[in-house]
């Protein structure tokens, strides 16, 4: 199938799509690596997805991509940044989306870990007892559905929290009060940069210098951490100093292919943005390395981490507007759009781009459809081929 590609000046240039990988889905659980795709929600086509109305959700499509990647064998880590937390999802629908995943997940038997936050409460500046009692809210509501928890990094901590301290006194307070062991999660400045000194300081050898310590202090509630700083190096430091029986759960979603593969035996496991766009890659890929062939391993996902950097390329926290992007091209939802309005957070030329780079990485899991729909979408906008 022929379609057209976006240059910068206008011009539309003809390219062939190469044919879908057959990768073959998996029968059995993946064994070589923990991976979980951070998943996205769809809206109705037909609601109100304009900038400050509440997410109007489209359940049987937002489910059924969820359904999708655990076909694959992916975990799904769900209501975290990649489904919009604080972009577009506001908190009744952060409960109701926690709540339908468990249930497919209980019905698919698959892996499921939600987010947990302090986002519901609407006051921008909170004591850090208030901070303590909002993230025991939604804590205890994530497990009461029965779902694994990630503890996502928190504006109002990061606002009130002066010293590393006090970080070690909440995470210690609401960690202590968990009903199982969770995975932390440390999102950095380009995802969203308001949490940019998270872990009380700027200075990142000082912040992990804290983060680490919460870790030593909480190891038996802890079961791993999940590092979204785009710094490979950073995140190999940290992984190096985990207490025995903690797993790094890499969110590099420029970096993942080495994280992943590590060296000398010491590897990350997988939480990313990424997977959720290249879901039977990063399962393929993952297939390869439980039969220990790592050259296949790097053949298979080493081409979409080109694709993957286009999509968090900055400003990043706009990223959720390719995952979303892929997933229409790719026949999972019937329209493009995203709650907030935020399909228009990136531009034609930027998105004729992931077409190119998933092409050449194997990541158009329907090439006819993808062509068809990118070839409307540019005619929409005035674009002939």
């Amino acid at each position: 199938m022929i379609t057209g590609l976006l240059a910068a000046d206008g011009t539309v240039t003809p390219i062939s799509l190469r044919e879908a990988p057959r990768y073959i889905r998996p029968t059995t659980p993946l064994t070589s690596r923990v991976a979980y795709a951070a998943a996205h929600v769809v809206p109705l086509r037909w609601a109100e997805n304009v900038p400050g109305a509440p997410a109007d959700i489209d359940w049987d499509e937002t489910l059924g991509f969820r359904h999708h990647l655990w076909s694959w064998g992916l975990g799904v880590a769900d209501a975290m940044d990649t489904a919009q937390r604080n972009m577009g999802l506001d908190a009744v629908a952060t409960r109701e989306l926690i709540r339908r995943s468990a249930i497919e997940a209980r019905a698919a038997g698959g892996a499921l870990v939600v987010g947990v936050n302090t986002d519901h409460v609407d006051d921008e500046v909170i004591s850090l007892d208030a901070v303590i009692d909002a993230y025991l809210e939604q804590l205890h509501f994530a497990e009461d559905q029965g779902a694994g928890v990630v503890l996502m990094a928190s504006r109002h901590l990061a606002r009130a929290a002066q010293s590393g301290e006090d970080y070690e006194r909440v995470y210690r307070e609401v960690l202590s009060r968990a009903g199982a062991p969770v995975v932390l999660h440390w999102l950095g400045g380009a995802f969203d940069p308001l949490l940019s000194d998270y872990f009380g300081s700027s200075d990142w050898e000082t912040a992990s210098q804290t983060a680490v310590r919460i870790l030593q202090q909480n190891s038996a509630q802890v079961s791993g951490i999940k590092m979204s700083l785009l710094d490979a190096s950073a995140e190999i430091s940290v992984r190096g100093r985990l207490p025995e029986g903690i797993t790094m759960f890499t969110g590099d979603d420029f970096n993942y292919v080495g994280l992943i593969e590590g060296a000398g035996g010491h590897y990350s496991n997988a939480l990313l943005g990424a997977f959720a766009a290249i879901g039977p890659t990063a399962s393929a890929a993952i297939q390869a390395l439980d039969l220990g062939d790592v050259e296949l391993y790097r053949d298979i996902l080493g081409p979409s981490e080109a694709l993957s950097r286009q999509i968090f390329r900055a400003p990043t926290f706009y990223y959720k507007t390719g995952i979303a992007f892929l997933s229409w091209l790719n026949g999972h939802q019937s329209a493009f759009t995203m709650i907030g309005g935020l399909h228009s957070a990136r531009s034609l030329v930027h998105l004729s781009e992931i077409v190119r780079l998933a092409n050449a990485a194997g990541c158009l899991e329907e090439p006819d459809l993808a062509a068809e729909r990118w070839n409307r979408m540019l005619g929409v906008n005035g674009f002939d081929r």
